[in-house]
């Protein structure tokens, strides 16, 4: 078995295996809280609850059009019902599980970019899959597989821990995760076809899967009233079946977001 499939292959245990729980027991699901018991922390609010603001996001792009600028975009992390979003992953809640829901997830993900120098034209992923955030008395877990539905038919799969540290009204979360991405993705973005290396000069490459490792840091500061500043940084090291490829720039990608937020309870 190839190395790179081992995370993939656990994450679809995981998942296959807590889906078939529910289905299996789907009295549990109908034993939520009535709307008036404010004591389940898992009940869904009919309201609208978290973040919703404004951000500057530094996009570093690590392909052949390499660059960095920064973007003003909206922000938001926040719940309505059993609708969510989180910063760049939307979905729905569906049945309870654990400590959170089995949830429908998809992805905004910019990996594509235009026609250059010999290279064609990669068109942006659309990923959609099945997930879950598990808010547990040691941390929060983020579980999510996604398959992208567009040109590449690849797989995406990460597993991410955050810890919460409070100093006074500010609260910092550390991150730690696991990327997952399949050979057919990586291949289709960062590989280069025999033609494409006889019109670009580059070297022909073909991409295998991988399993990139990530660190994370968010923090939520108080400003005024219901206004937060919310900063988010975070690094992954990309593993060498794409750092290798001639089309990438570096071997890390970054991600920094600093927003501000009117807080909804």
């Amino acid at each position: 078995m190839p190395l790179g499939s081992t995370p993939l292959l656990i994450m679809k245990t995981i998942f296959a295996t807590l889906t078939l729980a529910c289905c299996a027991l789907p009295a549990l699901a109908q034993q939520a809280a009535p709307a008036t018991d404010t004591s389940d922390p898992l009940q869904l609010q009919d309201r609208l609850t978290g973040d919703l603001g404004v951000g500057v996001y530094r996009v570093d792009r690590n392909g052949p059009d390499a660059h960095r600028r920064n973007q003003v975009l909206p922000y938001a992390y926040a719940d309505y019902g059993r609708a969510f979003a989180r910063l760049d992953t939307f979905g729905v809640k569906t049945m309870r599980m654990g400590y959170g829901y089995l949830e429908l997830a998809g992805r905004v993900s910019l990996d594509g970019f235009d026609a250059q120098r010999g290279l064609r034209r990669r068109s942006d992923p659309i990923p959609l899959g099945i997930g879950t955030y598990q808010e547990t008395p040691f941390g929060g877990f983020f579980l999510n597989v996604f398959r992208d539905f567009n040109k590449s038919h690849g797989t995406l799969a990460e597993a991410i821990y955050a810890a919460q540290i409070d100093l006074g009204p500010v609260s910092l979360y550390p991150q730690l995760g696991v990327e997952y991405r399949s050979g057919s993705y990586n291949d289709y973005f960062v590989g280069v076809s025999a033609s494409e290396s006889a019109a670009s000069g580059l070297r022909q490459y073909s991409a295998g899967a991988s399993t990139s490792p990530t660190l994370g840091l968010a923090a939520d500061i108080p400003l005024t009233g219901a206004w937060h500043l919310n900063v988010h940084l975070r690094r992954k090291w990309l593993d060498h079946s794409v750092a290798d490829s001639p089309l990438v720039r570096r071997h890390t990608d970054d991600t920094a977001i600093v927003a501000v937020s009117y807080r909804f309870k």
